[in-house]
């Protein structure tokens, strides 16, 4: 039995972040999947390197609540920047602050269209990057909880 597993609550803080994590990368991926597939939303270019950022996250971050292994922070955490790039780059596009030259998604889907909005500013690429950065943010304190708890049990 690891440290985590003996030991009381406080413990269990990492053991939680990271299962609220995954609660978070699967409501994304639902919401992705529902706009897609049952409002009829197309899906552009950096939508999809998106989605190929979010999705694996679905299945790595269960996999390593059971049995807890904190090491999936490392093999997760590319995947978040990566995705929060992409994400912060496609609302750059939607502003409008990004020219069309530098656009990725010349051919098919446009990049700069929004389908969806919400208060006038909640767009998909806006829910995306808050998305990413909630998952960043519950990834690097899942790690400093969990190097916390173990500098108090040494």
């Amino acid at each position: 039995m690891n440290n985590l597993q003996t030991a009381g609550a406080e413990n269990n803080k990492p053991w939680n972040l990271l299962f609220f994590a995954w609660i978070l990368a699967t409501s994304g991926t639902l919401i992705s999947l529902f706009f897609s597939e049952i409002v009829q939303l197309p899906v552009c270019v950096l939508c999809w390197y998106q989605r190929i950022a979010l999705y694996p996250l679905v299945i790595m971050l269960p996999l390593a609540l059971f049995p807890f292994d904190v090491s999936i922070i490392r093999y997760a955490s590319p995947l978040v920047i990566f995705g929060w790039f992409v994400a912060l780059f496609h609302v750059l596009v939607v502003a409008g602050i990004i020219p069309e030259a530098a656009q990725p998604c010349v051919l098919g889907i446009p990049c700069s269209e929004t389908h969806f909005n919400l208060l006038g500013f909640i767009n998909i690429p806006v829910m995306s990057l808050i998305t990413f950065s909630l998952l960043g943010l519950l990834l690097f304190l899942a790690k400093k909880s969990f190097i916390q708890t173990n500098n108090k049990n040494t």
